[in-house]
């Protein structure tokens, strides 16, 4: 009998660390995720207004995993990545990006996504999605799940990568097994907000522009422009271009709580100001992220923090590490160092028993 592990999770730290070449171990392996999309982020136009095939790339990723400074040690994972073509080389003009020197910036031409689902099928595991968990607590020695919606299930193993507030949300055993110690440094946890504006064009729309993204300086709401499509090297006569904007921290904490339709307005003024030259679009979508980037992780952390051993509960992501992508393989890999030996165990337990009972 494989031990049946749990992973809920937000971004790709959960799926890498199933990933056969971060956690070997044969696993039956469930994925909870709370959006609708591989990751916060990948967002299609609103129906029936935008034409057909559209999606862009409107959240967090614009930041370190849109453009990927290539970290020695993880560049077994980017060589995999841009040999099945999920990461290109950035070739596209981005004005005002900061290089570093001796770094490789990458682009996800079917958006960041594309990453997450790749190391999804990789990992075998059942992925369902809108899945809201609500309540983790000790059943017979193992760990129930409960969520908004649906029967709850039990685990072996459960890993929580999902933004550092919504764990101290979570009801049930884990309120109590959760030590004073570890909440104080959870609650040290801190993320910066931003809105997202995501506009879709007709085809054949031109855009006017010397750039493919730009990153804006000395105006208080917009921070990032990107002609999606163009930065992403994926310009097509038959699909319209998709414009998206970032707005300035300053400006989504101030506006966290505002009606999205108002944000949405004073977004297009100020772009209207910066690009005069934009066409008007089909249509519009804008997005609030209250868990943009991580401004301050957890402290003097391995990339995981585990909240109870027998039965494992581990949390972990960029809240651990740092909101890029370099951070959430970092996570991942010690998310799968800390499991293994839970998942080893459970299959050495297995082998002791009769066939009849496996």
């Amino acid at each position: 009998m494989s031990p049946h592990l749990s992973t809920v999770c937000s971004g790709p730290s959960s799926p890498l660390s199933s990933h056969p070449a971060v956690a070997p171990c044969q696993t039956r392996a469930s994925c909870w995720r709370g959006a609708r999309q591989h990751l916060r982020g990948d967002v299609t136009p609103p129906a029936p207004a935008a034409p057909a095939g559209q999606h862009l790339q409107v959240g967090r990723a614009r930041y370190g995993t849109v453009f990927i400074p290539v970290c020695f040690f993880l560049s077994s994972f980017y060589e995999e990545l841009v040999s099945h073509g999920i990461l290109k080389p950035l070739t596209a003009p981005v004005e005002g990006m900061v290089v570093r020197e001796g770094s490789q910036n990458y682009v996800a031409p079917q958006g960041i996504s594309s990453v997450v689902k790749y190391y999804l099928e990789q990992s075998g595991a059942d992925v369902s999605y809108e899945q809201q968990v609500t309540h983790i607590s000790l059943r017979d020695g193992r760990w129930e799940v409960s969520r908004k919606a649906g029967p709850p299930e039990q685990f072996d193993v459960v890993i929580l990568t999902m933004p550092v507030p919504q764990i101290l949300q979570l009801q049930g055993d884990i309120v109590n097994i959760i030590n004073e110690s570890q909440k104080q440094q959870l609650e040290s946890v801190s993320y910066s907000s931003r809105y997202a504006l995501g506009l879709f064009y007709e085809a054949g729309t031109g855009i006017a522009v010397p750039w493919a993204a730009q990153y804006i300086t000395g105006n208080p709401c917009i921070r990032f422009i990107s002609i999606d499509n163009k930065k992403r090297n994926i310009e097509s006569p038959e699909i319209g271009p998709s414009v998206v904007v970032h707005t300035t921290v300053t400006f989504g904490s101030e506006h966290l709580d505002s009606d999205p339709a108002e944000v949405q307005q004073i977004i297009l003024s100020h772009l209207q100001r910066i690009v005069p030259s934009l066409p008007k679009p089909s249509s519009i979508k804008c997005q609030r992220w209250r868990y943009s980037q991580v401004t301050r992780a957890v402290p003097n952390c391995p990339g995981q923090m585990i909240l109870h051993t027998q039965p494992l509960l581990i949390c972990g992501g960029d809240g651990f590490t740092r909101s890029n992508f370099d951070g959430c393989m970092e996570s991942a890999m010690s998310l799968a160092q800390a499991v293994e030996p839970h998942l080893q165990q459970f299959q050495s337990q297995a082998a002791k028993l009769p066939l009849d009972l496996l």
